[in-house]
Formats: C-alpha cells, sequence, structure tokens
C-alpha cells in the first residue's frame, strides 16, 4: 500500500474546485478517496476559506448555503490542528505564513498550491510544495 501523505491545501486550490467542476483541484476535494491522503486545517485557514469563498459568490456558480455545507465537509474530514507555536516570518508572502505553520504542526509532507515560488525554501521543514495536478500524479490518480 502506498504512504497516505499528510497535506495542507492552499486557499487558491480551494477556490478553483468552487470555480470548476472540471480540473485537478475538484478531482482533488471532491472526488479523490480521503483514504489516499490526510487534509489538515486550522481555524485561520477554514475562516481564510470562508471569507475568500464569500468575497468571490459573484464568480462561483454555488451559493452561499452550498460553501457553508462544502466547508462542513472538510471540517468533518479533515485532522484539526491548533498552532501553538509560530514561525513567521518565513515566507515572502506574510499572508502564506499560517500555511506553512500548519503544515509544520501537523508534520504535512505537501503543501498543494497553485502558488509554489511563494513558498521557496520550505525544504527545510521536510516539506514540498506541489500543484494538484503534481499531487494527484504522485498518488497515481492521473
Amino acid at each position: 500500500m502506498k504512504k497516505k501523505y499528510k497535506v495542507v491545501i492552499d486557499t487558491n486550490v480551494f477556490i478553483t474546485a468552487l470555480k470548476s467542476r472540471k480540473g485537478a483541484s475538484f478531482k482533488l476535494l471532491f472526488e479523490t478517496s480521503k483514504d489516499k491522503y490526510e487534509s489538515n486545517i486550522s481555524p485561520a485557514l477554514i475562516f481564510e476559506y470562508e471569507s475568500i469563498a464569500k468575497l468571490n459568490l459573484n464568480n462561483l456558480k454555488i451559493g452561499e448555503e452550498n460553501i457553508n455545507a462544502i466547508l462542513d465537509m472538510i471540517c468533518k474530514t479533515s485532522k484539526k490542528c491548533e498552532l501553538f507555536f509560530l514561525w513567521r516570518p518565513q515566507l515572502k508572502d506574510p499572508k502564506d505564513d499560517h500555511i506553512l505553520e500548519l503544515a509544520i504542526e501537523s508534520q504535512s509532507d505537501y503543501i498543494i498550491t497553485y502558488n509554489k515560488k511563494d513558498f521557496k525554501g520550505i525544504d527545510k521543514f521536510g516539506i514540498e510544495a506541489l500543484t494538484p495536478k503534481e499531487y494527484l500524479e504522485l498518488i497515481g490518480e492521473i
């Protein structure tokens, strides 16, 4: 059996999955079996998912009720982590530091993101940034 990797899914992947049922983001979040990976969340990440999704309601093809239901599903199927130690500043964009901190706290293997360049240097924590497509290829889903 292949290893069940621990991951943190960046907000840009979450929003992309809400915009279209096609593509790797949607497949990762809604079609890939949870026995293929362990998704890690924190209160800060869930609040970010929610706020960005609701700010973009006009660009999404789903309503607020569906966003709430999806967030509930993510909370039920993900491992919840609280951050007790901050590693800031580590990244060029300080808004991404909480993603890295969650990945460190949860001992994640990967951060799944479309902004890999924003996570340069995370290898010193034993974490790698991958796009959704790269991750799905790694676990044999593509």
